[in-house]
C-alpha cells in the first residue's frame, strides 16, 4: 500500500486511455504524455498500459508500507528517497516505511511515477483513467488527497532499469509545437496564417493561467478572422491537440477531456510533439511552426524509433 501524504497541485491515476467511445462523449482522459507513462510502467516491470499516477506540480510526497520498485519519469524533478536522492528515468528501491518526496520541478510540468505490481483502482470502460468531470475510473473518480491510501497489488522488487539520456525528451521553454492545417484556417486573414510561421510577428504565444488537463489556453496577439466569415462552426467531434479559436483569436490547445467543439480549428499539432503539451506551464514560451501531413509522418516515425531505442534489445 502507497498513502498520499501531500498530493501537489494535482495528481490522479492514468493508464493509456479510455478509447472507442467518443460518439457518446466519453473522451480518451489519457496520460497527457504517453512516452513518460509508458517508460513508468517499463522501469518498474509493469504492462507499459498499467496505472501509474500523473503528478503536476512540487511537493508531492507518500509514503510505503510494502516493498516495492518505483520509478518516476517525465518532467525533470529534484527527487528523495527519505534523504536519499532518486534519479528520474531510473526504477529504485522503495522499502516499507520509506517517504518519496518530489521537492522541486526543475523543466517541465507533469512527472509519472509508477509502482511494481498493479495499483487498486477503479477500472471503468476497460480504463483505470480518471474522468474527473465524471467523476468515475482511477481513486473514487476524483484527484488524490491527503491520507488516501492505494493498495499495490502483487508488489515485488525487480533489478533496477533505466532510459538512455540520448531519447530523453527536451523539455526547456520556448517550445516548438510543428502544426498542421485545419479545417477552418482559411477563415483567417493571411497575415495571421503567415505569422504563425516560425519567426513571424504573430509566431509566440504565451501559456495562460487556465492551463489543465481539459486544454491550454494561449496569451498573445490576438488572430484575424476574415470578414464575413463564421467564427463558430456546427459542433462536431475534434481530436486531441486541435487548436481552437473563440471569438477573441486567442488559441485553445485541446488535450484529453473533450469529444466535442464549436470554435474554429485553426490547426492541430503534429502527434510527435503531443508528449510536450503535457509539459506547458503558466507564462511558457510557445511557438508555432506549420508543417505537411509527410513531414508530420517523417516525425512520427522518428519518434517511435525513440520509443523503442528507450527499450533493451
Amino acid at each position: 500500500m502507497i498513502e498520499i501524504i501531500n498530493p501537489g497541485w494535482f495528481s490522479i491515476v492514468v493508464d493509456s486511455g479510455r478509447y472507442g467511445y467518443a460518439d457518446v462523449g466519453i473522451p480518451a482522459s489519457a496520460a497527457l504524455d504517453h512516452f513518460s507513462y509508458s517508460m513508468a510502467n517499463y522501469l518498474v516491470g509493469n504492462e507499459m498500459d498499467g496505472p501509474v499516477l500523473e503528478v503536476t506540480g512540487s511537493g508531492f510526497s507518500l509514503k510505503f508500507d510494502v516493498d516495492v520498485t518505483c520509478a518516476v519519469t517525465g518532467a525533470e524533478v529534484i527527487a528523495y528517497l527519505d534523504d536519499r536522492s532518486v534519479m528520474p528515468w531510473r526504477s529504485f528501491t522503495a522499502r516499507a516505511g520509506n517517504t518519496l518526496r518530489v521537492k522541486e520541478v526543475l523543466e517541465g510540468f507533469r512527472y509519472y511515477i509508477g509502482f511494481s505490481g498493479v495499483m487498486e483502482a477503479d477500472r471503468v470502460i476497460n480504463s483505470f483513467s480518471t474522468n474527473i468531470e465524471c467523476r468515475f475510473g482511477g481513486y473514487r473518480g476524483r484527484p488524490l488527497l491527503k491520507g488516501d491510501r492505494i493498495e499495490l497489488n502483487s508488489a515485488r522488487i525487480i533489478g533496477e532499469r533505466f532510459i538512455p539520456e540520448d531519447v530523453l525528451p527536451s523539455l526547456s521553454p520556448p517550445y516548438i509545437l510543428r502544426i498542421l492545417e485545419g479545417p477552418e484556417m482559411g477563415r483567417f486573414t493571411e497575415d495571421t496564417v503567415a505569422g504563425l510561421i516560425e519567426g513571424g510577428a504573430q509566431s509566440w504565444y504565451t501559456v495562460s493561467a487556465k492551463v489543465n488537463r481539459t486544454g491550454i489556453r494561449l496569451e498573445g496577439n490576438p488572430l484575424v478572422f476574415k470578414k464575413g466569415v463564421d467564427t463558430t462552426i456546427i459542433s462536431e467531434g475534434i481530436l486531441p491537440g486541435t487548436i481552437q479559436v473563440p471569438g477573441d483569436g486567442l488559441p485553445i490547445i485541446t488535450l484529453y477531456e473533450r469529444t466535442i467543439g464549436g470554435y474554429a480549428r485553426l490547426a492541430l499539432v503534429a502527434k510527435a510533439d503531443h508528449d510536450l503539451l503535457a509539459h506547458l506551464k503558466p507564462k511558457d514560451k510557445v511557438i508555432f511552426t506549420i508543417i505537411g501531413v509527410e513531414e508530420a509522418e517523417r516525425l512520427w516515425n522518428r519518434k517511435i524509433e525513440h520509443f523503442y531505442r528507450a527499450l533493451p534489445q
